[in-house]
């Protein structure tokens, strides 16, 4: 392959990896943990968009058990967010690994 046609598809590339993290950016998972207790959004950014709690949950009794819940939910969220990511990035580099992107 020349220099010219590999530099080609390398521009192609990071145009690819440059509208994939736009979209990804709008879009969202949706976790929800504890039987639908907690609700978490992230998106493709791995930012944590909203966190919804049902009031039923809330014991002040019992705060380490909304804690603990809230912590899974956010997690999720986040492991989530980043499967999406992986999935993506790798349709466009072929699974190729590029350290800094992601």
């Amino acid at each position: 392959m020349g220099m010219g046609k590999m530099m080609k598809q390398v521009q192609k590339m990071q145009a690819n990896i440059a509208k994939l993290q736009e979209e990804l950016e709008e879009r969202i998972v949706d976790i929800a943990a504890g039987g639908g207790a907690i609700e978490v959004k992230a998106n493709g950014k791995q930012e944590i968009l909203e966190i919804k709690i049902d009031p039923e949950v809330v014991d002040p009794e019992d705060v380490e058990m909304l804690e603990d819940l809230v912590l899974a939910a956010v997690n999720e969220a986040l492991r989530e967010a980043q499967e999406m990511v992986s999935k993506e990035m790798s349709k466009i580099t072929g699974g190729m690994k590029i350290p800094g992107l992601f």
